[in-house]
């Protein structure tokens, strides 16, 4: 019976090792994701909401990375171009507390504020390309919850990052 079990494990093993696939001409034919995930670039009408929502999305993926100190540097970005736009100030303090939090626990708390207000900015925006996606993430913020913008579909979670990665969903789309 042993002799079998060990078999069964070996030849699992060797198809898990050896799962790319050859189409009949020899060539690759393994489904490419990396390639099919690409996502056209969000377009703003107004340069200055489109210089937010850049600097908006470098510190969600630094949130994503548990990047505590590039996440600072990005908060500070992303509180410069909140001041530039009229109406943004109160956005930028709290841009400019995720850029002075002691830690990452306190920056994903913030982002959550932070979040709340550009989502509102952008469902009023002038999109002229791509698609925006709300996510959310229902056991952000003790349960609370927790949403997030995002220029691809694909789940990548601010507020836990590589411990829970893909916990959320898509709630709405922001489109032209």
């Amino acid at each position: 019976m042993r002799k079998y079990i060990g078999v069964a494990v070996l030849c699992t093993l060797m198809a898990c090792a050896n799962s790319e696939k050859k189409g009949i001409d020899g060539s690759d034919s393994t489904v490419k994701l990396a390639d099919s995930a690409k996502t056209p670039a969000v377009k703003l009408n107004d340069a200055a909401v489109e210089s937010i929502y850049n600097a908006y999305i470098v510190l969600k993926d630094d949130l994503v990375a548990t990047n505590y100190d590039a996440a600072k540097l990005s908060a500070k970005t992303l509180m410069t171009s909140l001041k530039e736009k009229q109406g943004c100030e109160n956005t930028a303090l709290i841009a400019e507390k995720i850029s002075s939090a002691k830690d990452i626990a306190t920056q994903r708390k913030e982002f959550t504020f932070l979040s709340a207000d550009v989502i509102a900015m952008f469902k009023h925006s002038d999109l002229t390309a791509g698609v925006i996606y709300v996510q959310h993430c229902p056991m952000a913020n003790n349960g609370d919850g927790g949403d997030w913008l995002s220029s691809s579909e694909k789940i990548q979670n601010p507020y836990y990052g590589d411990e829970m990665m893909e916990c959320g969903a898509v709630i709405t789309q922001i489109k032209k």
